[in-house]
């Protein structure tokens, strides 16, 4: 049996732990893209994942580490999914940002200090993403962007899965406007949510088989 670790902010952890009810458990998974993956993953392949979210609501990259051991490294998980950086930019409303080259720097030490302890872990790393509206200044756009350079440049150094969102949900927007997809520019609705799910299993296909 594998585990699978998603690791994140409010994008990730949707809730999880007020979720629950009528055969789903509270505190497992939440409804949003983590949960849409592992019930896909678990009806395909009964028996061979054990999946945990632990995506914490309001989570920059410092706070993923100030946490790691207890929520990534103690589990022992095969596979971890991250998906962190918005709240990076966006705490910088209240001065508590993360700047871009600190971002790159803890990001880098969450994968070090997990290959030093786990060496045979991998990585999905995925790409943060927003629309200009709602919550989401004019101003954070290029910051935005840096960070998904940060991201794919990691994949890219560390030979891991990356998977690209900020195209897809552009591209989305030929179909439905963008309040269709997220709610506020930066939280997906349930059709970003499985844009997500379907954007992360094509991209792990190849580690989810």
């Amino acid at each position: 049996m594998k585990t699978l670790l998603f690791q994140g902010d409010s994008i990730t952890d949707c809730g999880r732990a007020a979720n629950g009810g009528a055969g789903y458990p509270l505190n497992l998974w939440g409804p949003g893209y983590p949960g849409l993956i592992a019930s896909q993953l678990m009806g395909d392949q009964p028996g061979q994942w054990e999946i945990i979210n632990r995506g914490i609501s309001g989570n920059r990259v410092v706070d993923l580490y100030a946490r790691w051991r207890i929520d990534a490294l103690n589990l022992n998980p095969d596979i971890i999914s991250i998906l962190i950086g918005v709240n990076d930019t966006w705490h910088e409303t209240r001065q508590n940002g993360v700047e871009v080259p600190r971002y790159d720097k803890f990001y880098r030490m969450l994968l070090d200090w997990t290959l030093e302890v786990l060496p045979d872990t991998k990585f999905i790393l995925m790409e943060p993403f927003v629309l200009p509206f709602g919550a989401v200044e004019e101003s954070w756009l290029a910051e935005i962007k840096e960070r998904q350079e940060v991201v794919r440049k990691i994949a890219e150094d560390y030979k891991t899965v990356f998977v690209p969102l900020q195209q897809p949900l552009n591209d989305a927007l030929k179909l439905a406007p963008q309040e269709y997809w997220l709610v506020d520019g930066v939280h997906p609705q349930p059709a970003g949510h499985r844009l997500i799910q379907k954007e992360w299993l094509k991209a792990a296909a190849d580690l989810i088989k």
